[in-house]
Formats: structure tokens, C-alpha cells, sequence
């Protein structure tokens, strides 16, 4: 557990020390403030206290942003050698990928915690649904630890960010908009599958407050195999490596 912590800490820093962390954050609350106080279907055009405006924008740019912060996780280690050096140490692959994990997990805690003045600038305003806003912030953290393992196994596969990153968003367009559409489109069993999964269904579901164990399970389900992946490729590059 302490060589995780380690590996977390050391990530985290080398988010902020390169400014990575500084744009993610500023653009985030940049595009996510815009369109839910200023542009469009806004909280003052619609009337009501509550923030589906910002899950909404939030859940289209986490989808962008997060590729981009796994990108360099492991492909730029390879690149570069370090993860060779890292593999030397007392230190296994799962701690490697978990801790590079939870340090993207982290960043992205803090984006929205920089947003929780929305909440209570909202709830100022008007009766607001503490609980849909609560299961949209889980909404939003889950799905971010689901795409961040996927980028994570982008990561492990390549030693080029560029396509790393391609790779992530290809993979994370399947769960975002392609699994939707074909649900929408099948009908009986077929369409169920696809439903549960689209990441959308899960989010929607959580988002009004409602915290179903089968979300938990889908969201669950994604981060293992992702882990799972990431740490069979890093294994792989050290295995082929020696």
C-alpha cells in the first residue's frame, strides 16, 4: 500500500509540475462554467435549481480530457525507459497501474471539487435535489475511473502518446455514444445488452440520485478489466523487455 501511495504522489506532482494539471483544470471549469450559468439551455433559461446542465457538459468533456491525462501515464515511461528502471524496484506491476491510476483519479476529484461553488451557488438560488446532485457527482467520478483504466490499458499497449490517447477515445466511443445508439435502435434482449452497455444509462440513472448495485457492477466491472489489461501489457513489455 505505501509503494502505491508513492507511485500516486509522485504522479500527481508530475500532473502540476508539467502545468497538465493547471489546463485540465482551468479548461474544465472554463467550458463546464460557460455553458451551465451563461450559454444555451442555461440554469437561469430553464428556470430551476438544479446542475443537469453542468453533468451534462461535464459528462462530454471528461470523455475529451481524460485520454488526454492517461496518454503519458505508461507510454511516455516506456519511451523513456523509466518504467524499465520502476520494474527493477521492490515493486509490482499492480502497484505501478493502481497507483497511475488513482493519481488520474485524483486530478479529476479535484476538477469537480473545484466545481462544488456551482452546487452551493445553486442551492442559494432555489430547492435543489441534494440527492440527484450527490449521484451526479458519483455519476461523474465513476465514469471517470471507468475511461481512465481504459486509458490506462491505451497507455500500456503503445509508447506514443498521440496514440495512446486516439486509442483511448476510440475505445471510450463505444461506451459514450455507440453502444446508445445501437440500443436505440435494437429492440428485446439485443437492445437491453447494448443498454447496459451504454455508459449513458448508468449515468442518467445515477445522476437522479438513484444508486443502483447494477451501476455499481458496470462501473466496477470496466475499472477491473481495465486494470486487468493494463497490467497484462505492462507485464508483457518487462517479460519481453528481459
Amino acid at each position: 500500500m505505501k509503494s502505491i501511495w508513492i507511485i500516486t504522489r509522485r504522479e500527481l506532482a508530475s500532473f502540476f509540475d508539467s502545468l497538465m494539471a493547471y489546463v485540465i483544470i482551468i479548461t474544465f471549469l472554463g467550458l463546464s462554467g460557460f455553458f451551465t450559468w451563461l450559454f444555451g439551455n442555461n440554469i437561469f433559461l430553464i428556470n430551476q435549481a438544479d446542475l443537469r446542465v453542468f453533468f451534462g457538459i461535464s459528462f462530454w468533456t471528461l470523455f475529451i480530457f481524460i485520454p488526454a491525462i492517461t496518454m503519458r501515464t505508461l507510454a511516455e515511461e516506456t519511451k523513456t525507459g523509466t518504467i524499465e528502471l520502476l520494474s527493477t524496484k521492490p515493486i509490482s506491476d499492480w502497484e505501478i497501474v493502481i497507483g497511475k491510476f488513482l493519481s488520474s483519479l485524483l486530478l479529476i476529484v479535484v476538477a469537480l471539487g473545484c466545481t462544488l461553488p456551482y452546487y452551493f451557488t445553486v442551492s442559494y438560488l432555489g430547492p435543489i435535489d441534494h440527492g440527484s446532485v450527490i449521484g451526479g457527482y458519483m455519476g461523474l467520478i465513476f465514469m471517470s475511473a471507468a475511461y481512465i483504466s481504459i486509458g490506462l490499458f491505451a497507455s500500456s499497449s503503445t509508447n506514443n502518446q498521440v496514440v495512446a490517447f486516439l486509442l483511448a477515445l476510440f475505445i471510450g466511443i463505444f461506451f459514450q455514444i455507440l453502444f446508445d445508439i445501437l440500443a436505440a435502435n435494437f429492440t428485446g434482449t439485443s437492445g437491453n445488452i447494448f443498454d447496459f452497455l451504454s455508459v449513458r444509462s448508468h449515468f442518467d440513472s445515477m445522476s437522479r440520485g438513484v444508486v443502483d448495485s447494477r451501476d455499481l457492477i458496470y462501473f466496477l466491472s470496466i475499472i477491473f478489466l481495465g486494470l486487468l489489461f493494463s497490467k497484462t501489457m505492462l507485464s508483457k513489455r518487462n517479460w519481453q523487455s528481459n
